[in-house]
């Protein structure tokens, strides 16, 4: 089962500094790389002492396929420098649409209906690049019909 928690509401976007890894991953593998990823970026901001400002998040360049140009990690304090496979990245200040899904994973897609539905209905163009914050921790909540992901999805 799943729900969006939230109707798409129109929301204004702040810059927000970053810390990630991006690469072009099979939809298969995303759960390896967000595991991969967020443990990397973890390790580099506590070694430059730069703090999380938020949870961890996901953007997506492009339309999914059966690959997915995504990059992964947390909102950080400003100053974070790259330090191997992870590199300083940035949330940019938009306008976009927002809605927060509740339930698996598997099921987002809903979510993003509502979102392009909302979107249509205005008349607003969706951007190319979209992203999730995923405010739920399976390792802490394993009911995967309790988890929350913030879907932002900015408009040009």
């Amino acid at each position: 089962m799943s729900i969006v928690d939230q109707q798409p509401t129109l929301i204004r976007t702040a810059d927000q500094p970053t810390a990630v890894v991006r690469e072009r991953v099979p939809m298969a593998n995303l759960t390896d790389f967000f595991g991969r990823a967020f443990g990397a970026v973890m390790a580099a901001t506590q070694a430059q002492n730069a703090s999380p400002t938020g949870p961890p998040f996901a953007m997506y360049h492009g339309m999914p396929t059966d690959t997915v140009d995504v990059e992964a990690g947390f909102p950080v304090t400003p100053g974070f420098s790259a330090a191997g496979e992870v590199i300083s990245g940035l949330l940019p200040a938009s306008d976009a649409i927002e809605a927060v899904h509740k339930g698996p994973y598997d099921t987002l897609e809903r979510t993003y209906a509502l979102i392009l539905e909302r979107m249509s209905a205005e008349g607003m163009t969706p951007s190319d690049t979209m992203w999730e914050f995923y405010l739920s921790d399976p390792g802490q909540e394993p009911d995967p019909d309790k988890w929350q992901t913030r879907v932002v999805w900015p408009i040009l």
